[in-house]
């Protein structure tokens, strides 16, 4: 009841920031993605206890998902794929500057990646604005997102993707992945995630992986 409930306000949110979007790339198979991420239903499950507070609007991932092949820009305009960071568990933050909610979000993703980010682990934003990479700069700077990179995805290809696999709402949308490009889990809409709710489920995911 408690998840129902929470899940449904925030998808309410999130849809009216993220109404006007239509975005994303395809992903593998369903047998290509269980071949790849057959474990991670289950180490998800290990999580459901943590979905608690600031963050209790996380679903967890029922299904085999593999999300290695989303790509974007780095840091540097070069093309990247969420595969490159294999090895990691990653929390991927789609946002764009015109969301309000994303706005009010990225401190708390800023400070996560401060206190957080190891070799095991790294907060990644990806900008779906659509022009130039100047806008998401600029927004990064004006909150004092010091600590995050600057990730951007002109194409607005992946948001389109996510939406495709049911994933996305909205914007933000969140997702945390295991080190081998598997689903654990998402939110639609902000969340906080520097609080202790959050920072204890991304510890978890990262102590299990």
């Amino acid at each position: 009841m408690r998840r129902s409930a929470v899940t449904a306000v925030i998808a309410a949110v999130a849809v009216i920031c993220g109404g006007a979007a239509l975005y994303g790339i395809a992903g593998p198979d369903s047998n290509a993605a269980s071949a790849q991420c057959g474990t991670a239903p289950k180490a998800a499950a290990a999580l459901d206890a943590l979905a608690t507070g600031e963050v209790a609007a996380f679903q967890l991932a029922a299904e085999p998902e593999y999300l290695g092949g989303l790509t974007f820009r780095g840091e540097n305009g070069e093309e990247r794929a969420l595969s490159d960071f294999a090895g990691k568990t990653l929390l991927v933050n789609v946002w764009a500057t015109w969301c309000a909610p994303c706005r009010r979000e990225m401190p708390a993703l800023d400070r996560l990646q401060a206190a957080e980010a190891d070799a095991r682990f790294a907060v990644m934003p990806i900008s779906i604005d659509l022009g130039s990479r100047d806008k998401p700069a600029a927004f990064l700077k004006s909150v004092g997102a010091s600590n995050l990179p600057l990730l951007t995805d002109p194409s607005t290809e992946i948001f389109n993707d996510l939406k495709r696999r049911s994933l996305a709402l909205g914007l933000p949308v969140t997702l945390l992945i295991d080190p081998k490009g598997c689903l654990l889990g998402h939110i639609n809409g902000p969340a906080e995630w520097d609080s202790a709710d959050g920072v204890k489920l991304v510890q978890a995911a990262k102590e299990g992986a």
